[in-house]
This record gives C-alpha cells, sequence and structure tokens, in this order.
C-alpha cells in the first residue's frame, strides 16, 4: 500500500539515497545492457562499419532519449512534492498529464530525427557504407522512442512514489528480454542490423507496459488523462520540464561534438567510441541513476519543508557518487583489454578504450558531481541553473578543448578533452549546489 505521506520524509537519508540509486542503477543498468548486447552481437558480425554506425545512430538517438529523460525530471519533481503534502490526487493528475505531454513532445522530436536523419549523420560525420547502415538502423528504431518515453517518465514516477523496486523491474524485465531476442533476430532470422532495430523496439514496448501496470494498477497514481487536467499543470510542468530538457540536451551535443572529432581518425576510432560509450553508461550507470533517483528524495522533503533532510540527502549523494566512481574505474581499469578483445576492436580503436579506462574514466567523479547538483537544483526550485553548467561543459568547454588535445595527442586527446570538461563544470556546479543547499 502508498503511504500518502511520502516514505522519505522519515528515516536515515544516506539510506534512501543508497536504496533508491542501488536499485535505480540496477534498471538503468539493464537499459544501458540492451545497446551493449546489441553491439557486441553485431560485432560478432565481424564488419567493423556495422560497429562504427550502430555508434553514430546510437549518438543522434541520444538527442531525443534525453528529451525524454528531461521530462521525466519535471514529472517527478510535481509528483514528489505532491506526495510530500499529502495531496495524492493532485500527484495522479500530475502523473497522467506529464505522460501524454510526454508522448507528444517525444512523437515530434522522433519525427524531426527521422526526416533529417541522413543530413545529421553527415554532420556527425558519417560517409558511404557507414551513413547508409546508420540510417536505416535509425528508420527502424526511432519510432518506438516516444513509447520509451512512456516508461522512463512512469519509471520516474514510481521512484517518485519511493517503489524503488518496480521502478528497477521496469527496464530489468526489458533487458532480460532483449539480451534473449538479439542473437535471434541478428543471427537465428539472419536480419542483422536491421534485427537489432527490432529488438530495441520491442524491449522498449515492454518497457512502457510494465510502468504503465505498476503505475495504475499496483499505485493508483494515474487519473484518466483530460484536457483540463493537462492544462492546468502545463505551466508548472513546462516552468521545470524546459530548462530540465534544455540541459539534458547539452549532455548528446558534446557527444555529438566529440563523435564528430574522433571520426576524423576513422571508423576504427569510432567503433572504439561506440564500445566506450557502453562501457560508460554500464560502469557508471549508477551515476547517471543517481540523480533520478534522490530527485524524489529532494522532492518530497522540500514538499514537506524539511530542509535540513534536503541538505543532508544532498551531502549523502555526494559521498555516495564519489565512492561509486571510483570502484567502476577500478572495474574498468582492470577490464579494458577485455572489452576491447570482447569486441574485437582494432588498433584505433583500441587507443581510444585505453584512454578513456586509463585516465578519462576518474574524472566521471566530477560528472557525477555534476549531476548532483542538477538534482538538487532542478527540484528545488533552480532548474535554470542546471541548465547553465551543463551548457558550460558541452557547450563552451567541450569544443576547444576536444580540438586542442586532438591537435596534441590524437583521438585519445579527444577523450581526454571530454574528461576535462566536465572537470571543470562539475567541480563550479558541486560548489554552486553546496552553498545553495546551505541556505535553504
Amino acid at each position: 500500500m502508498s503511504d500518502p505521506q511520502g516514505r522519505f520524509l522519515t528515516g536515515s537519508t544516506m539510506s534512501h539515497v543508497i536504496k533508491m540509486t542501488l536499485s535505480a542503477t540496477i534498471g538503468l543498468t539493464f537499459m544501458f545492457l540492451i545497446d551493449a548486447a546489441t553491439l557486441f552481437w553485431v560485432s560478432r558480425m565481424g564488419v567493423e562499419q556495422n560497429m562504427a554506425a550502430l555508434g553514430f545512430a546510437w549518438t543522434i538517438q541520444f538527442f531525443t532519449f534525453s528529451v525524454g529523460i528531461g521530462l521525466m525530471i519535471a514529472a517527478v519533481a510535481l509528483v514528489s512534492r505532491a506526495i510530500g503534502k499529502g495531496d495524492r490526487a493532485q500527484a495522479r493528475r500530475h502523473s497522467s498529464s506529464a505522460m501524454v505531454i510526454t508522448v507528444v513532445v517525444q512523437a515530434l522530436m522522433a519525427g524531426l530525427v527521422l526526416y533529417f536523419r541522413e543530413d545529421i549523420l553527415a554532420l556527425a560525420g558519417a560517409k558511404g557504407a557507414t551513413l547508409t547502415i546508420a540510417s536505416r538502423f535509425l528508420l527502424f528504431s526511432v519510432p518506438s522512442l516516444p513509447i520509451l518515453a512512456v516508461g522512463i517518465v512512469g519509471s520516474g514516477i514510481l521512484r517518485a512514489e519511493g517503489d524503488a523496486m518496480r521502478s528497477m523491474m521496469v527496464t530489468i524485465v526489458a533487458g532480460l528480454v532483449a539480451m534473449v531476442l538479439d542473437p535471434l533476430f541478428i543471427f537465428g532470422m539472419n536480419l542483422g542490423v536491421d534485427g537489432a532495430a527490432y529488438v530495441m523496439d520491442i524491449s522498449r514496448t515492454l518497457t512502457a507496459c510494465l510502468a504503465l501496470y505498476f503505475v495504475i494498477k499496483v499505485h493508483d497514481l494515474a487519473a484518466m488523462p483530460a484536457l483540463a487536467n493537462i492544462k492546468n499543470v502545463a505551466p508548472a510542468f513546462a516552468m521545470i520540464a524546459v530548462p530540465a530538457v534544455a540541459t539534458q540536451l547539452s549532455t548528446p551535443f558534446g557527444n555529438y561534438i566529440v563523435t564528430g572529432f574522433i571520426a576524423q581518425f576513422g571508423d576504427g576510432a569510432v567503433a572504439g567510441w561506440a564500445v566506450v560509450g557502453r562501457l560508460l553508461v554500464l560502469a557508471f550507470g549508477g551515476v547517471f541513476a543517481l540523480s533520478g533517483a534522490v530527485g524524489g528524495i529532494f522532492g518530497q522533503n522540500y514538499g514537506a519543508g524539511k530542509m535540513d533532510r534536503v541538505r543532508t540527502t544532498f551531502r549523502d549523494a555526494l559521498i555516495y557518487n564519489i565512492g561509486y566512481i571510483l570502484l567502476a574505474w577500478l572495474v574498468l581499469f582492470l577490464l579494458r583489454d577485455v572489452a576491447i578483445s570482447a569486441f574485437q576492436l582494432g588498433p584505433d580503436g583500441a587507443v581510444v578504450v585505453r584512454a578513456f579506462t586509463n585516465l578519462a574514466a576518474g574524472a566521471f567523479v566530477f560528472t557525477g558531481m555534476l549531476f548532483v547538483g542538477n538534482a538538487a537544483f532542478n527540484n528545488l526550485g533552480r532548474p535554470m541553473w542546471s541548465t547553465g553548467f551543463n551548457w558550460l561543459r558541452d557547450g563552451l568547454l567541450m569544443f576547444p578543448l576536444c580540438w586542442w588535445l586532438a591537435g596534441v595527442l590524437g583521438a585519445e586527446g579527444v577523450v581526454y578533452g571530454q574528461a576535462l570538461a566536465g572537470v571543470i563544470a562539475g567541480a563550479l556546479a558541486a560548489l554552486t549546489a553546496w552553498r545553495f543547499v546551505a541556505r535553504l
């Protein structure tokens, strides 16, 4: 039975941070595991262009996926605040309205990506057969992004409620299904890269169905969508969602810049960058999850006026971030050669992977600080601050640092440039958030 007063208002904040983040980490990791498994099976085809094509395609899809994350952040903030106030009727209206808005926005985004996909891929550096393969993969996989957005928002609403287990199960089940179907579709049905796209669509649909079932049937946390409710919630939703989306879009924009620089060094380097992308989200899924997981804790306590618990939540989230990153970095370093071998990378790809695992991965401590700062800003009334710090990293620092270090060190310099941008922006965001939370 759901707690009408909010389960984050009592008990240890560190316990809540660990419980919510670990469960969200497992769930999010399984979502990312779908991509990693897809890349692994495609690598078994022995065609480096296929891996490079997936790298380009995922870079493009990251934009629309990030819009969905931004909309989820707004939904979590509004729903958790309503739960913290004890107003579940309002939480139900916010929940269903957020899902409708999300589907509409994501459908528009998916349409734009589909129409301009070849132009966008060409700007990112894809060409020839690699561009053709990437374009076809987008054609078959992008239409399911609005469906995935429902699953993402639904999972976020479950976290706002405090239901860590079901939020985790939403993506675990879909991930397990994808891992089983990938080899069947890619090799058993001889569909190749097209099969990988079809499996992605099936997995996303299952994610959405599970999320809706848990939100509606288990917690009764979604009212029947009504135009009047959507109009009423839209202004408050937009106040959080617009800057949150702008914040989230900075990451794929920065990744787009990095991919463009990497592409100058050939398909082998892009294949290595695709592997880095999968390793990054798998190893640091806990940090990506941290921002969304603690949002509900911030929101419930902020809605209840318990500012002392808001401050301890921020402190505990930073501590968790540092410990998690250091452990993940060690694992990446020890398994770097295993990853290079498993994905059958050539010399150019191996250089990119080693640059990440040996040094750049450690800089993610500061990226994690940026994410924790974002969670505080988004849920405590300062969403534009998140936007500013993220675009400082991806819009202002990324290009000059990658350009400079690429000229000095080659492809690995691009990886270091991205890491350095994260160090600078993350340190500034954490300091600002610390001062802001302390003054609440």
